[in-house]
């Protein structure tokens, strides 16, 4: 660890670790959505709203300390980096359970709960790696994880499109499922990119 004269702010880490909180908020929401009645998801859409909104509120409140501080706990840019990623995940989750609302989706194809386990899995090691940032200790095992993690998603993810062009399903219904299937991939790929900007600052700061 570099030995600094100067104080650093040290309020970004507490918000990091209010982000990932959120971001496991999100993950709960889910595999709520998972098993709910189709009349239950537009209620449970409207809670994943309010956690994306916090989200971004979280996001904002990152940049803003960001652009206020004279000294920061690491990189400025990633410090940006690593709040973007964050909020990306819960854009991603969020824009998911939307459309399986706004699509009308009676029923999700098998194999999406796995995609929404590894999600829920990432996402409680994240909210779990955000605290160690302050002693930049216990991380490796995090990223090494995460990206797993996220390798399980892409086969989980090539699965579920060989399900969706097996005939079984019309055009418009594949249409419909491959978008929510990609988006769900897409927050997998969003994990895998905060571990590898703390994985960054790790070898930056050691």
């Amino acid at each position: 660890m570099r030995f600094r004269l100067t104080p650093r702010e040290t309020s970004f880490y507490d918000m990091f670790a209010a982000s990932a909180d959120n971001i496991v908020t999100g993950s709960k929401l889910l595999m709520e959505m998972l098993g709910a009645d189709t009349s239950a998801r537009a209620e449970i859409a409207e809670r994943m709203r309010a956690a994306e909104h916090a989200g971004d509120d979280a996001t904002h409140a990152i940049f803003h300390q960001l652009n206020s501080s004279f000294i920061t706990p690491f990189d400025r840019e990633d410090i940006y980096n690593l709040a973007s990623s964050l909020d990306d995940i819960m854009d991603f989750m969020e824009e998911a359970v939307d459309l399986v609302v706004l699509y009308k989706v009676e029923e999700l194809p098998k194999g999406v709960e796995q995609q929404i386990e590894v999600l829920a899995r990432a996402a409680e090691l994240t909210a779990e790696a955000m605290p160690n940032l302050r002693t930049m200790s216990n991380l490796t095992e995090y990223w090494i994880e995460v990206n797993r993690l996220e390798n399980q998603a892409d086969q989980i993810h090539r699965k579920l499109l060989a399900h969706l062009f097996n005939g079984k399903y019309d055009a418009i219904e594949v249409l419909k499922l491959k978008q929510i299937v990609d988006i769900l991939e897409e927050a997998a790929d969003a994990f895998e990119h905060v571990a590898n900007t703390v994985e960054t600052i790790a070898v930056k700061e050691s």
